[in-house]
């Protein structure tokens, strides 16, 4: 497929000073490109770059076969909408006004708008689920209610491409999925090209067609959501150095209690995860097992502890796991049953919860 949006060694920065450079993108008509990375990385730079808010230091930028250099303002307002995290405070202006700008770039010399245009306008507010807010006063909005807003004014330019920076910032997180709908909608039906910075790593990953990582004076890296975190993690994307991002989940795992542990959780299922949690919330470090490596307890345990007994998936406890986790259920104070029921292949944990009642062992059922 043929690239849409593309630049090459692009360079960006302020007063001629690079912050980034060898920014080279690829992207097709109809795909949603995200930036992530920490804060003050550059995103909003290369954001405001690729939409002539500041001046590209070196290098190209395309739209289609054409330099935007090369663009009047009002092609460029046709081409591209821009949301950024910028505030607008216009006064005694309201919502159905403020949408209604998206339209300037297609009005004559006297801004007048037709009727065609005030359809536009009425149905990018009921897009973005604003319709409501019409004829209030923009200055009394929510900064939730204001990002819709804004995005309906972008709506209403019909663009080709969208650029937002943060879109989510301020919205609950039933406004998040809705405006992420409204971009995924305008990407597959509309074949208009996204291109949008978030902070939600989660939302990123299932949203995006492509993520770029901005860190350093370089582009960490730039491809498909699943490719990238295979080599860029996130705690290296971010320099986590205390706690983790779990992929599988899209969840954040606080730091993990160190030291010998004191309590053991008989778990599986995701049966244990709750017990996790609140022992790590007490900074209680904790051993646990038996877990098959494709259980989700599994995958929260190795971030919250670093005594882990697992079994290979779809294969039954060995004796071997079961020696193995007794050793380290031997070493604590308290075991906690997390109440995982006992088939076939885990049977090995009943074994577990057998010897820490007859070396009299406090047991404690899960939530307990």
């Amino acid at each position: 497929m043929k690239d849409y949006v593309r630049t090459e060694h692009l360079a960006v920065g302020y007063d001629g000073n690079i912050l980034i450079h060898d920014i080279n993108i690829q992207l097709e008509k109809g795909k949603i490109l995200t930036l992530i990375g920490p804060n003050g990385a550059g995103k909003t730079t290369i954001l405001k770059t690729l939409t002539r808010q500041i001046a590209l230091i070196r290098g190209t930028v395309y739209i289609g076969p054409r330099e935007i250099a090369s663009w009047s303002p009002k092609e460029m307002a046709k081409q591209v909408a821009v949301v950024l995290t910028d505030r607008i405070r216009p006064e005694l202006t309201t919502c159905a006004d403020v949408v209604a700008m998206g339209r300037y770039p297609y009005t004559n010399l006297f801004g007048k708008l037709t009727p065609r245009d005030m359809a536009v306008v009425r149905d990018a507010l009921e897009r973005v689920h604003a319709l409501d807010l019409a004829e209030q006063d923009f200055s009394t909005l929510s900064d939730g209610q204001r990002q819709r807003i804004l995005l309906a004014r972008a709506i209403c330019q019909e663009p080709e491409v969208i650029v937002l920076d943060e879109p989510t910032a301020y919205l609950d997180i039933r406004h998040k999925i809705e405006l992420l709908d409204i971009l995924r909608e305008m990407a597959q039906k509309k074949n208009i090209t996204v291109i949008m910075s978030l902070h939600e790593i989660d939302l990123a990953m299932k949203i995006s067609d492509y993520l770029l990582c901005v860190k350093g004076e370089t582009i960490a890296a730039y491809g498909p959501p699943e490719e990238i975190l295979k080599n860029c993690t996130i705690e290296q994307l971010y320099d986590i150095q205390n706690g983790s991002y779990n992929l599988l989940f899209g969840s954040v795992e606080l730091t993990k209690p160190r030291g010998a542990p004191k309590v053991f959780v008989v778990a599986g299922g995701g049966y244990g995860i709750a017990c996790y949690r609140a022992l790590q919330k007490k900074e209680i470090p904790f051993a646990t097992g038996i877990l098959f490596a494709n259980d989700v307890d599994c995958q929260v345990a190795r971030e919250l502890s670093d005594h882990v007994v697992v079994s290979p998936a779809f294969e039954a406890m060995t004796e071997r796991h079961f020696e193995e986790a007794a050793a380290l259920l031997l070493q604590c104070e308290q075991v906690i049953d997390a109440g995982t029921p006992v088939g076939t292949l885990n049977r090995q944990n009943a074994k577990l919860l057998q010897l820490a009642q007859e070396k009299a062992i406090p047991i404690h059922r899960g939530g307990s």
